[in-house]
């Protein structure tokens, strides 16, 4: 297991590199200079913007620009924005945010989808088994920022049940946006798992734990609850690195100070470093994840062993 761990992550390196250098090619692409957007509507001093693009090396190629970020990650050293705030600490103040509200909606997924899923799929064909596929559907369709400023109007503006916004980023604050965060990819776990299930029922295995006399709820928690989240927990791992970066829809909706915030007004003010500096987390957030699940695999299915 530790060489296969040891290998998987020294794999991600390539995998990091070419990550970052195509996002950051992407940025640099970016028409406009961002330097010139800094005075607005007043004349631009040539020499005051030459002086900035110095010390932001933004009149080095792109190439050079591109390995003195690579030599500021791997120190911690994320560079410096606009404003002369340090971008470590403009992730340190915003990640947390971010990693509580992703984590919220990937527990209510997981909890609410899983168990959904299963009982439509053990009630195939069934009443309950129509409505979850017609609601997931339905979900499905909607996109995210309809869900948010539906919900933020309904349980916030005139039920008053969650706070219309999340400034203060407390649990109740954010379960409003975790849920709208959420909604989406519920629906594909609940479908997942009942595809999932309704497959394994009719499985060799599953006749033979039943021939052998076996409980029914022994067999639906060991032999077909386990081998039908294999492919839940796939989407799981990748749902994490996505609900971090969707957020910004939904961050913005509720006035969340999180990574979602912070990359937009970054996108805004055309801040590459800032923008590449916080996406680059993302990918290390959503590669760790994926490597998560590669290790699952073996727990959830004894025939895989990492040798």
């Amino acid at each position: 297991m530790l060489r296969y761990t040891s290998r998987r992550i020294l794999q991600m390196i390539p995998v990091l590199l070419g990550t970052t250098l195509l996002i950051y090619a992407m940025v640099f692409a970016m028409p406009g200079d961002p330097v010139t957007a800094l005075f607005g509507d007043k004349p631009v001093n040539e020499n005051v913007a030459d002086q900035i693009r110095a010390e932001y090396n933004l009149d080095e190629p792109f190439i050079v620009q591109y390995l003195l970020f690579l030599k500021g990650l791997f120190v911690g050293d994320f560079g410096i924005t606009f404003s002369g705030q340090p971008v470590i600490d403009v992730i340190t103040r915003v990640f947390p945010t971010t990693i509580k509200l992703a984590f919220m909606a990937l527990i209510f997924e997981m909890v609410f989808g899983i168990a959904i899923g299963v009982v439509a799929g053990i009630r195939k064909g069934k009443f309950f088994d129509s409505t979850v596929l017609m609601l997931s559907l339905v979900v499905i369709a909607i996109p995210t920022f309809v869900l948010g400023f539906v919900g933020q109007f309904v349980f916030g503006i005139e039920l008053g049940w969650f706070p219309a916004t999340a400034r203060d980023a407390s649990i109740g604050s954010l379960l409003m946006p975790a849920v709208v965060l959420a909604g989406v990819s519920l629906a594909y776990v609940i479908r997942l798992t009942r595809t999932s299930i309704v497959e394994n029922l009719t499985a060799d295995h599953v006749r033979t734990a039943k021939a052998k006399g076996l409980s029914g709820s022994r067999v639906t928690t060991v032999h077909v609850l386990r081998n039908s989240l294999i492919p839940v927990v796939t989407f799981l791992g990748a749902d994490l690195g996505t609900l971090m970066g969707g957020a910004i829809v939904t961050e913005n909706i509720f006035a969340v100070d999180g990574v979602g915030s912070a990359l937009y007004d970054a996108i805004l003010r055309s801040e590459g470093t800032t923008v590449v500096s916080i996406v680059t987390l993302l990918v290390i957030v959503y590669i760790f994840a994926n490597l998560l699940v590669d290790l699952l695999y073996a727990v959830l299915d004894p025939r895989i062993r990492y040798a």
